[in-house]
């Protein structure tokens, strides 16, 4: 079964662990988020392990902009 974009936003907005509500679409702005920072990072990274059988390297991760471009990384 191919990964969704909608199921993949609901896997990022827990990996990231958002205190307070965040509307997250495709083209959001992952780094510009207040709660981005390097645990946020870290549990993306984990979450595409996990979730997705992916390893992503804080290169692949730096290179994305938006939630979209993670999104591609699954392939």
């Amino acid at each position: 079964m191919a990964a969704s974009i909608d199921d993949f936003i609901e896997k990022f907005t827990t990996a990231v662990d958002f205190q307070d509500p965040v509307e997250i679409t495709a083209d959001t702005i992952f780094g510009e988020l207040s709660q981005w920072d390097s645990l946020a990072a870290l549990g993306v990274i984990v979450m595409f392990d996990l979730e997705y059988g992916k390893t992503i390297s804080g290169e692949s991760l730096v290179s994305c902009q938006t939630v979209g471009d993670l999104f591609a990384l699954i392939g």
